[in-house]
């Protein structure tokens, strides 16, 4: 029981009541299930009291109103029965508050999210800040479950129902004005008077809506077939079938639609029960926690040290982006350095255009894309270097002029400072081996396109210092990353098993696939992208960069098929960036449609004719490589825990979330599987498939990679956000 209430109640003397939503001892306000008494007893006494002409629920938070429901009521629950009913007590929770006989009005600032939208659904009128802070959304379907408590049927008959079904089924959120525009808000005042504006509009009483036209078309019978059938279509692409929650979400709107809201409340609470308990769910729980726990790992066990100012050695695409987040999201100046002016004009535009559609969505205003981009500046020599914290080194992938950084950093900058190199491949020992400082050197590894990308790879050698880590850490932390610490051996850890799977891709081509053939299968399987197409995206000269330093390291099972990349790259093949690789390009940037290119398969002797494997035998093979090289990079220690392995594939090369991870994946289908998948597909395509020693173990004693104590996460209080 708790010592303190989260909801209190006071009533002014206008008689209107506020009720004063902070839950004791944490950051956030999130909806608990025993919370559920608090809020009838005070119902009850605004019942009671016919002084009471109307009421606001108002956070005690200053930057939260409610960030979601504690996702570990769930994973308590043992039963679908038990999720169900956990729905139906918080649907009569919002029912009960919605029921009020006088007007009921929600004073939203900061996040409101999942649960915490659906008690503002339950008011019969909302009004907002305008703070940047301030979102709305129903982000249950990244979890692999709907919203709970009245949301799939009170939202559409609020703002409509194609809104709605994309609010729902994506997760998205909306900034204040967005809401304020869909009709989900009434009002956007600034924070100062957001009580007042709240209980001015609860004297007025309650606001009378309708829905445009169009959108009472789309929930009549005719409109509703049409959008139903155009919106699962485009959803079944997109998800491939490997999110059960997205099909339960279409079948419980389109059922309070149809039969009326208390069939509608009937059915989604059975879809939350029976979506609990999926391994989808499960998996996709997991993932949250386990980010959400990276995101609090300090990685190392000492205090960071000063992070002020930031330097970035090279303007190219990399040093661009990374200047980019450390100003916008990190909030720190940063100098950018480069041989040539141009390099540094290339820099600042890619960050001013990246900062000017933010205004043109009206996500910044013109003065904060001003100030943001005041925090970047540039040189052609060191100065303004001095009194720089951590020198970020993104110059091009050769271990001399790596080198030579050092000792120019270390010639130039402060006794303390950091130098990180964003290095995808050469060891970061190698790196510091000249330096005077070696303690001081760190690999700080980013994904392209930098903005976009949300892992980095924190790199210490044999000797980097625990505050070297720890201030890396916090500084990835600040860019808005989720940084995992890793082990200075050959391709670390994202690429060292995303090599064998491409690989392995490009010997499905040699043997007949067609490349929309591969790709299909691996979107299929639950990859964003398929290997063909990432290898475009990333670029073939770039990202068959490593592979050299990767057989040199680990041998021939890392050796692609015989002269394929070559073959491409002797073709002036790159991918995207020059219009063509295994797919040709449009000439309309990123959004420019592409098409396998079948001149391709005479580049590479074979006639893309043999369609012998069928979608499953392709994924398997590709993913199966992944998985054998993740568990060696366990057993090596290449990674700290099973966790950072998870998040860094799920993050870092998007494997599917909704398979929790690669060790999550593992652990699911049982090392013994695994291992007699492996050896099956070795007596039939070579050793290259052989199962690694740690799997060989971990199936002949039953072990998962999660039971392991250092993996062994318990995390309190978490939401869905």
């Amino acid at each position: 029981m708790e010592t303190t209430s989260a909801f209190t109640l006071s009533v002014r003397a206008d008689n209107i009541a506020v009720i004063t939503i902070d839950v004791p001892g944490e950051k956030m306000n999130t909806l608990k299930a025993e919370f559920g008494h608090q809020v009838r007893a005070i119902l009850k006494q605004i019942r009671d009291n016919k002084a009471i002409s109307g009421v606001v629920f108002i956070s005690g938070k200053n930057d939260n109103f409610i960030a979601g429901a504690d996702i570990n009521m769930i994973g308590r629950c043992k039963t679908a029965q038990e999720a169900e009913t956990l729905a139906r007590q918080g649907q009569q929770i919002m029912a009960d508050i919605h029921a009020l006989p006088i007007p009921v009005v929600a004073a939203i600032n900061g996040a409101c999210l999942g649960g915490g939208l659906e008690l503002a659904l339950a008011c019969h009128a909302r009004v907002c800040t305008d703070d940047p802070k301030t979102v709305l959304g129903l982000p249950e379907m990244q979890l692999g479950l709907l919203p709970g408590s009245g949301g799939t049927q009170r939202l559409p008959r609020l703002i409509g129902v194609s809104t709605a079904l994309e609010m729902i089924l994506t997760g998205k959120q909306l900034r204040a004005r967005q809401a304020l525009k869909a009709g989900l808000v009434d009002e956007v005042v600034p924070v100062s008077i957001l009580l007042e504006a709240a209980v001015e509009l609860a004297k007025k009483g309650r606001p009378s809506r309708r829905l445009p036209v169009r959108e009472r078309i789309l929930a009549g019978p005719l409109g509703r077939n049409v959008l139903f059938r155009v919106v699962g279509k485009k959803t079944a692409d997109k998800t491939q079938g490997n999110y059960p929650a997205t099909d339960r979400i279409l079948q419980v709107i389109e059922t309070g639609l149809s039969q009326g809201s208390s069939s509608g409340y009937d059915a989604e609470a059975r879809a939350f029960g029976e979506l609990a308990m999926t391994p989808e769910s499960a998996a996709l729980r997991a993932v949250f926690f386990a980010s959400t726990e990276v995101k609090k790992d300090p990685g190392a066990p000492t205090e960071a040290g000063p992070l002020r100012s930031v330097g970035v050695l090279g303007g190219g695409l990399m040093g661009g982006g990374i200047a980019y987040v450390t100003a916008s999201k990190g909030k720190l100046p940063v100098r950018i350095k480069d041989i040539k002016p141009q390099g540094i004009n290339h820099a600042l535009k890619y960050s001013w255009e990246l900062l000017d559609k933010k205004v043109r969505r009206r996500h910044l205003k013109p003065a904060e894309r001003n100030s943001q981009m005041a925090l970047i500046s540039g040189t052609t020599d060191y100065r303004g270097f001095s009194h720089r914290d951590v020198i970020i080194e993104a110059v091009f992938e050769d271990l001399n002029l790596k080198q030579q950084m050092v000792a120019e950093v270390e010639a130039h900058c402060a006794p303390h400072t950091i130098f990180a190199s964003n290095t995808s491949s050469l060891p970061i020992g190698d790196i510091a081996a000249g330096a005077a400082r070696p303690q001081q050197v760190i690999g700080l590894h980013f994904f392209s396109p930098v903005e976009k990308m949300p892992l980095v790879e924190v790199i210490p050698h044999a000797t980097t210092s625990p505050q070297t880590i720890a201030t890396t850490v916090t500084l990835a932390k600040k860019q808005g990353k989720t940084p995992i610490v890793v082990a200075d051996k050959a391709g670390f850890y994202v690429n060292r098993i995303l090599a064998p799977y491409i690989n392995e891709a490009m010997r499905l081509l040699t043997e007949g696939a067609k490349i929309e053939q591969v790709d299909r299968a691996l979107v299929k399987f639950g990859f964003p992208v398929g290997p063909v197409q990432l290898l475009d995206e990333v670029g073939i000269d770039t990202g068959t960069k490593i592979i050299p330093v990767l057989e040199a390291a680990y041998g021939e099972r890392f050796s692609p098929p015989a002269n394929i990349i070559s073959a491409i790259l002797n073709d002036d093949r790159k991918g995207r960036k020059n219009g063509r690789g295994f797919y040709l390009y449009g000439t309309k940037g990123r959004k420019s449609k592409k098409q396998p290119d079948s001149a391709i398969y005479a580049l590479i002797g074979t006639g893309g004719q043999n369609g012998a494997l069928s979608a499953p035998q392709m994924s398997e093979r590709c993913v199966m490589m992944m998985l054998n090289e993740a568990a060696r990079c366990y057993a090596e220690g290449i990674i700290r825990s099973a966790r950072d392995g998870d998040i860094g594939a799920v993050f870092g090369i998007g494997f599917p979330p909704f398979l929790g991870g690669p060790f999550r994946y593992m652990d699911m289908l049982g090392a013994d599987n695994v291992v007699a998948t492996l050896q099956r597909l070795a007596a039939q395509y070579g050793p290259r498939f052989a199962p690694c020693e740690a799997l060989l173990t971990m199936a002949l004693q039953q072990q998962t990679f999660w039971s392991r104590k250092e993996t062994d996460l318990h995390v309190e209080g978490q939401i869905i956000e």
